[in-house]
């Protein structure tokens, strides 16, 4: 069975070109029921790096849908044999401000698009920069 990833290593998800934000906001729960952007948030906000975008993935899907410890690793294979969107689709990325830096060893942290950190990673010619995507097909 074929593996897919999600993980990119060096590389800085700026935001979306169609973002409503250009400064960072904390995704808000909604009708209080956890998405995606609160689930994404919570996990890389309180551990930069520690996460690559496939664990972050799975590690969210698994909390979703209550995926018990014994079925984790045939459920890990059978998430990860279809291809998953990675962290361009992210709402962090479209729509809340913040930029999603892959390091060295593929591990995610956020970065606000006000902060000087992004600033210097748009800058930075050894990192590789690819748009998250956007919100609205242009028409």
């Amino acid at each position: 069975m074929k593996t897919h990833t999600t993980n990119y290593t060096n590389t800085l998800i700026e935001i979306a070109e169609d973002s409503p934000v250009s400064a960072s906001v904390i995704p808000v729960v909604k009708k209080d029921k956890k998405t995606i952007a609160n689930y994404q948030y919570e996990k890389l906000s309180k551990h930069p790096l520690k996460y690559t975008s496939d664990e972050l993935l799975f590690d969210i899907f698994a909390e979703r849908n209550n995926i018990s410890p014994s079925e984790l690793e045939e459920e890990k294979q059978n998430f990860f044999s279809k291809g998953q969107a990675c962290l361009r689709t992210s709402p962090l990325a479209k729509k809340n401000g913040f930029g999603i830096f892959h390091n060295q060893d593929s591990k995610v942290q956020l970065i606000p698009a006000e902060s000087e950190e992004y600033q210097k990673l748009l800058k930075d010619d050894s990192v590789k920069k690819i748009r998250a995507m956007k919100s609205k097909k242009n028409k």
